[in-house]
């Protein structure tokens, strides 16, 4: 049957209360109200396979541990299951001293009898009487009259009255009265007002605190507006008498949706308690929420007297006993409720957060209380022991900053915007394509595989190892920032040295620029024919507070083409992140992550080429320190590679080593290698200074102390000890008591190779040796040292010695 064009011929509209001094529109929330649930009786009546004794038991400590007060507990007259249930929680002790359990019972003597029965001994409980007063249940169901509704009131509230002092005197169970005038919004108003006059009398006993009588007053089923029942409310309260002796209850249900408002409008009108369900079970469309009303006021700033620091667990209980599911977009409980799809909610609530974090920084200097204030976030899901996980979710309605929010969150990194648009395009192209939300792990993943980010994404090129130096320095340090790329100021070109894997093959690279990234860059150049400029960087520190002195920085490059001439605007360019403690290096890799995005279509790239001897082209001493990185993972300093490269000149212009007419085969340098430095190698040549063991022990904060075993030209074994500010140099004091002349540390590097447990130690120290000669003259000579090790110290000391047994020392005179 269609619906009726003309309703009213069917329906009736409720009838109006004539109130016009209304004063409940005016008034607002400044407490909670006293909560009554009803999910043990109310709500299990509504239930298609009604809760066993054991899931009751678990709801009734799950609505103890979030603090409600007073529990209506049964309908123990209905059922065993419910009186057994009650005498349950009575004998075994589960109802704490401070909480109130309810129970319901029509007026009917046996019925009244056996729900008293129930609770006896408990230390507090409410019986709960109530009938039926509207025309409509008063002329069709019960077929009474006015009288007979009132006689049959105030009857048993009188029996209930006799039979609860007779309980407590028995068993010393304190009892509060409360009755219901059944579909109290269908009744006429005076009607209830009489009735409920009535029983107050029957009871004879209404006082103040608990002594006070309790009228419930149900929207037993949804007849008007909010208002209306407002309306209804503030009537009663004006008009029942001992208005102090009363604690006047709502009980609203949900047929029309207005269940919350109902409340809240009810409570302003005079209700102070509420009977309701958790997440709104009960007959038809339910009982009010008490969640929902409870964080309602507590997003007022108003302590509702309930706990849900812990919702989700709450949740699954609940659920878990009335096996209804809450819908996803349910108030404050429901899974999708604090997370938003829209792009514009995305970028609203990223803004937000970022608002609020220097706004409280500011409040926490001041003294001042950190106010939440987020769009769309009426409560901070924190509060309720949720997570920010799933606060942002992405599909095809997202936008950039939704997806810019979570990479913040996830991975903590903070996009410059532009760059925010271009992994847009990527996140977009793939929820387009598979149409489906996008998860955390797509969306980091899909990042991480687009800019080659963290371990498993490398690209065709990967950082391995980097100095950069001033072009006036002799010696080259690391740097801990770079500079124009930066922001500093600074006019002193800079040198890069490095190692780059390019796939999968060491290439020694070297550039100059007015920065780290630029030298990079002219590296990329010189080397692998990559030309590329910088149109845009930025960088940022990472705020973990839990890193402290350890915090790593976040460097961003956008990248383009240096050869192509289109506009600046127009032209196409690729975006790279690098993150690392040190900001140089961290700059470093994002321009490679770039380079990688740009790379990423197989372009071929210049493989290694050999090409020594005296009129070599530039790149050749790089090509042969690359050779040693690949073959035997040592990365030579630069002034090593120096040293290394014109050994490999004479070699080949000597046509041995596997070498000829100027040429030398990359075995033949790796050989050359070995036997030059006595590397990996059982052809060592006489060896001059010995140690066989050592011990290193620590004076002070500064200074080390070294204790060896030590053999020199073949002579007796000897015990030396030797101070200094590290074990470099402590081993060179030890070995000056025995040598004539001084040895200098000039250069030191170290890195690892390998990677897990089967990494080690390679360090590289240059040697200098002075000695004095005749007429005041000193002879002076150097020597490279190399080693490897399990342990860092032990390979520099390896090392040391090594360089040590390659000079000419002599012994000094005795």
């Amino acid at each position: 049957m269609p619906m009726l064009s003309q309703p009213s011929q069917k329906y009736k509209p409720y009838t109006p209360i004539h109130l016009p001094n209304r004063q409940w529109p005016s008034k607002t929330f400044t407490k909670a109200p006293i909560w009554l649930s009803t999910d043990l009786r109310d709500g299990n009546q509504a239930l298609v396979n009604p809760m066993t004794i054991e899931q009751k038991t678990a709801f009734f400590r799950e609505l103890v541990k979030c603090g409600v007060k007073q529990i209506e507990v049964a309908y123990p007259s209905a059922s065993d299951t419910d009186f057994a249930f009650v005498r349950g929680l009575v004998e075994k002790n589960e109802i704490p001293d401070d909480v109130w359990i309810q129970v319901l019972t029509p007026a009917r003597e046996d019925l009244i009898r056996r729900t008293i029965d129930s609770v006896a001994g408990a230390k507090h409980a409410i019986i709960h009487m109530y009938n039926a007063t509207s025309p409509t249940f008063r002329n069709v169901v019960f077929r009474n009259s006015k009288e007979q509704t009132l006689d049959l009131a105030i009857k048993h509230t009188k029996l209930v009255r006799q039979l609860t002092e007779e309980c407590t005197e028995k068993y010393g169970t304190k009892f509060m009265y409360e009755y219901s005038p059944e579909t109290f919004t269908q009744t006429e108003p005076e009607f209830a007002l009489e009735v409920c006059e009535a029983v107050k009398a029957a009871w004879g006993k209404a006082g103040l605190g608990d002594e006070r009588i309790i009228f419930n007053l149900p929207s037993t089923v949804e007849i008007g507006p909010p208002n209306h029942y407002a309306d209804q409310i503030e009537n009663f309260c004006n008009k029942i008498s001992e208005r102090e002796k009363i604690i006047v209850s709502l009980h609203p249900h949900n047929d029309r949706g207005t269940g919350i408002a109902s409340a809240e409008l009810g409570t302003l009108a005079g209700g102070e308690r509420i009977e309701g369900c958790f997440f709104g079970n009960g007959e038809r469309t339910g009982n009010v929420d008490l969640v929902n009303l409870a964080l309602n006021l507590y997003t007022q700033g108003i302590p509702p007297n309930l706990d849900f620091s812990d919702l989700q667990t709450t949740i699954d209980v609940v659920t878990a006993c009335n096996d209804l599911p809450i819908p996803a977009r349910y108030p404050y409980a429901g899974e999708l409720v604090y997370t938003a799809f829209s792009g514009s909610h995305q970028d609203a609530i990223k803004k937000g957060f970022e608002a609020q974090r220097l706004r409280h920084e500011e409040c926490k200097v001041k003294g001042e209380p950190m106010m939440w204030d987020i769009p769309y976030l009426p409560i901070d899901p924190a509060d309720l022991g949720q997570t920010y996980e799933a606060l942002i979710r992405v599909n095809s309605q997202s936008g950039k900053g939704g997806i810019a929010y979570l990479l913040k969150e996830h991975l903590n990194l903070d996009l410059p915007r532009k760059m925010q648009v271009a992994f847009y395009q990527v996140v977009q192209e793939v929820s387009d394509r598979e149409a489906r939300e996008m998860t955390v792990d797509d969306i980091t993943s899909a990042f991480k595989r687009t800019y080659h980010f963290g371990s498993g994404y490398k690209g065709r090129l990967s950082l391995r190892s980097f100095r950069i130096s001033s072009l006036e320095s002799e010696n080259p340090k690391p740097k801990a920032g770079s500079d124009q790329e930066s922001g500093e100021e600074d006019d002193t070109q800079r040198r890069f040295d490095g190692t780059v894997s390019v796939d999968g093959v060491y290439r020694v690279i070297r550039g100059k620029g007015n920065g780290p990234l630029s030298a990079l860059l002219d590296a990329l150049r010189t080397y692998l024919s990559l030309d590329f400029a910088i149109r845009e960087y930025s960088e940022h520190t990472i705020n973990n507070a839990d890193q402290g002195e350890n915090a790593q920085a976040a460097s961003y490059v956008e990248l383009v083409s240096a050869t192509e001439r289109k506009s600046t605007s127009t032209r196409q360019s690729w975006w790279g992140v690098g993150v690392d403690a040190d900001i140089a290096r961290s700059g470093l890799r994002a321009v490679l992550s770039a380079v990688n995005s740009a790379i990423s279509d197989g372009r071929e790239l210049p493989e290694l080429k050999l090409s020594v001897g005296f009129h070599s082209k530039s790149s050749a001493q790089e090509d042969v320190a690359s050779v040693i990185a690949n073959q035997l993972g040592l990365e030579l300093p630069r002034k090593y590679q120096a040293a290394f490269f014109e050994v490999v000149q004479r070699k080949a212009l000597e046509g041995g080593a596997g070498g000829k007419g100027g040429e030398i085969s990359i075995e033949g340098i790796t050989q050359l290698f070995k036997d030059t430095y006595h590397y990996q190698t059982d052809d060592k040549p006489p060896t001059k200074v010995v140690m066989d063991s050592f011990k290193l022990d620590h004076i002070d904060n500064n200074r080390r102390s070294l204790t060896g075993s030590f053999t020199f030209f073949g002579g007796p074994s000897r015990t030396l000890n030797g101070s200094g500010n590290g074990p470099l140099s402590s081993l060179l004091a030890a070995l000056h008591s025995q040598i004539a002349g001084t040895l200098t540390i000039r250069d030191y590097w170290e890195h690892s190779i390998g990677e897990g447990s089967e990494v080690r130690a390679a360090s590289y120290v240059c040697l200098v040796y002075e000695l004095e000669g005749g007429q005041t003259k000193k002879s002076r000579s150097s020597a490279w040292g190399v080693a490897t090790d399990t342990d860092i110290t032990t390979s520099g000391v390896q090392a040391v010695l090594n360089a040590v047994n390659d000079l000419d020392i002599r012994c000094a005179q005795s």
